[in-house]
């Protein structure tokens, strides 16, 4: 099982979180692009596995508070929780 972090690579961007998984886990990172957000997801090596730009019906969430990736995340869907709250970000545009 892969739930501890591997070194993060310089390729993977600084404030990328680490989601473990059964067998393997990946780097996720989230950027603010318009009204939208980018994803990316990273392998523990590093390789870039996905991006595309998602978008969450719920506007209360604030990138710029503490939030972490958590399950089910993957390239079409990713779930992150903030104060509490499970936030549900669909792939828009890939």
């Amino acid at each position: 099982m892969s739930f501890s972090p591997p070194n993060k690579l310089k390729n993977i961007p600084e404030k990328a979180q680490w989601l473990g998984g059964i067998g393997a886990g990946s780097w996720f990172y989230i950027e603010k692009k318009d009204e939208n957000y980018e994803i990316s997801r990273f392998s523990p090596k590093g390789e870039l596995e996905c991006r595309g730009v998602f978008k969450t019906e719920d506007a209360c969430f604030k990138i710029t508070e503490n939030y972490t990736f958590t399950y089910l995340s993957h390239c079409s869907l990713c779930t992150i929780l903030q104060n509490e709250k499970k936030f549900i970000f669909k792939l828009y545009e890939n």
